[in-house]
Formats: structure tokens, sequence, C-alpha cells
């Protein structure tokens, strides 16, 4: 018979991390499935973060990540490089099912936060790749010396334009409203610099080019105007959409996509199953609070855990 495991964390970043030093503390030894693609979640893509305590130098995303790996293997967490690709939830016995093979546990956790989100428009997928990117960090040095657009005016948005003016010859920041939407301090330090050029109340109403991005074509929101805009990299900032497309409908769904908890706790839809993260949260997104949230997981999964060892010794009385 295949092993009957505590708890089986789907999804790493800071809330699956955290969820699994909590959970191996408490011996409970979770087995967490990080994923092939997306192992350590958005921050293994980002540069370096100055807003997570403790850290007051700042410190890179992905090195950020690599101590929570640390912490969570230290304590007993058994990470394995594997994707979920069908989960059965209901039961007392769930039954998550990878490439490698099927788990089936008592309680899961569920971290798998969330994608970039995308334009919609025509020639997007196409030059994925040919001057289209969602990562700057990732994408970043090849657009040395070029002309650079980043769509979007939130903290990520300003994160990447900040970044890409280190290679490129003018960084193009588009966005939809008439001020930024990022935090006060990293506005301040965009709109200070010298290689970035703002377009407010503007667009992008095509994506042009033969083999690879050639030109935008930005259209104002005010005027109604279009104007070309000749670059060779569109960076896309505009925000992410929760991963829960391969849970086919088995946990209730706000109507964003993301994962309906019961609140103050982080209890699911369906007993024995708890979620955390980006995957639950559609307005704060910060790596501070999908730790938190982790650690709610993890205490929620802990006291279901013992609620069922209670339950098991009166059946046994």
């Amino acid at each position: 018979m295949t092993k009957i495991h505590d708890v089986v964390i789907v999804g790493s970043g800071p809330a699956g991390w955290t969820a699994a030093i909590y959970t191996a503390r408490a011996g409970l030894n979770p087995i967490l499935l990080a994923g092939t693609l997306n192992a350590g979640g958005a921050l293994m893509t980002t540069t370096e973060v100055e807003n997570f305590p403790g850290w007051p130098e700042g410190i890179m995303g992905p090195e950020l990540m690599q101590k929570f790996e640390e912490q969570a293997v230290r304590f007993g967490a058994d990470m394995r490089y594997e994707d979920a690709v069908e989960l059965t939830l209901d039961g007392e016995i769930k039954e998550i099912r990878t490439d490698e093979q099927t788990y089936r546990t008592k309680s899961v956790i569920l971290a798998v936060g969330s994608d970039y989100k995308k334009l919609g428009l025509e020639g997007e997928e196409l030059f994925t790749g040919k001057g289209v990117s969602y990562c700057a960090t990732c994408d970043g040095f090849f657009f040395k010396n070029r002309e650079i657009a980043v769509i979007g005016g939130g903290d990520s948005a300003v994160t990447e334009a900040q970044f890409l003016s280190r290679f490129g010859t003018t960084v193009h920041v588009i966005h939809r409203r008439d001020e930024l939407r990022a935090s006060q301090i990293m506005a301040d330090r965009l709109l200070a610099n010298d290689k970035v050029t703002m377009h407010w109340n503007s667009v992008v109403e095509k994506i042009n080019g033969t083999d690879r991005l050639e030109s935008l074509t930005l259209r104002n929101t005010e005027t109604g105007e279009t104007s070309d805009l000749p670059v060779s990299g569109m960076f896309v900032a505009i925000g992410h959409e929760p991963r829960t497309k391969f849970l086919q409908g088995a946990l209730k769904l706000d109507e964003g996509g993301y994962i309906v908890v019961d609140e103050p706790s982080t209890r699911t839809s369906l007993p024995g199953v708890f979620a955390c993260g980006d995957v639950v949260d559609s307005h704060y997104q910060q790596a501070i609070t999908a730790a938190g949230t982790g650690a709610k997981a993890a205490l929620d999964a802990e006291e279901y855990l013992d609620s069922l060892s209670i339950e098991s010794e009166d059946v046994d009385e």
C-alpha cells in the first residue's frame, strides 16, 4: 500500500516554504512538491528585495528563497521537484498525482501562487521570446543599448523599469492612468530616473513586427489618438492571475479565480485542504504576507490532524 502522509504541500515560494518550516518543526514530515518550472515562486525572478524584515541591506529574491528552503530542509521537510497534475481532494485521504507518482495524504496545503497576466493582444504569443517578455531579470540583459517598453504602473512595473534602465537606452513606461499605483518611494525613484520616459493615459493597441518585435501602437485613453513607438523589447507587468485552473472545480473559487478560504483561517471548502499565499490573495501579494499565511496554513493543518487523532481515539474506545 502507498504510504499515507500527514501533509503534502503543493507549491513553494514564501508561503509554501513557511508552511514546510512549521509543519516540519511540528513533526509532520511534510512532502513539498516545489514544481519544475515554478520552484521558488515569483521571487526567483526578482532582483533586490528591500522590504522583507531581517534584511536591512536587502537581499536578492533567489537568495531569500534559498534561505527559506534551507531552513525547511533543516527541520526535515522533503522537497521534490514534481508538478501536481491531478488532485482528488474530497474524502479523508486525499490523492495528488504527479508525473512521477501518486501521493496519499491526510491533509493538503496549496501554495501554488499565480502567473503573469497577459495583454491578450494579437502577436503577444508570437513574439514571446522574440521581444516580448514577462521577466526583466530573466531577459533584461538581451536588450542592452536598446529601446524598451514596460507595461503597467504598479510596484512590479516600477521594479521592472528600474532594473531595465541598467540596460536600455530609454525605458518607456506605458500606463493607462495619469499616476503610478506603485508605493510612493518606488514611484519617486522611477520618476527621478533620467533614462525613463512616461507615457501617461496610454495603452498598447497593437504589437508590430515581422520576425521580432519592432514597435508598439499606442492609444491615448483620453484623446483616442494613436502613435507608433519603436522598441526592441516589451515587458508586461500588469499583475498576476492565480494558478487554479488545474483544480478543475474541486474547490470554491471567487470571481477572480482565487481560492476562497474561511478567514481568518486558511480552510478551504473541503475538510483537510488549506490554501495560502498569492493563490488566496488578490490584494496584497507581498512576500511577507504570503509567508504569514503559510504559517497559518501549517497551524490549521496541524489542528486538523490533531482532530483526526482525537476522533480515532474516540472510535477505539
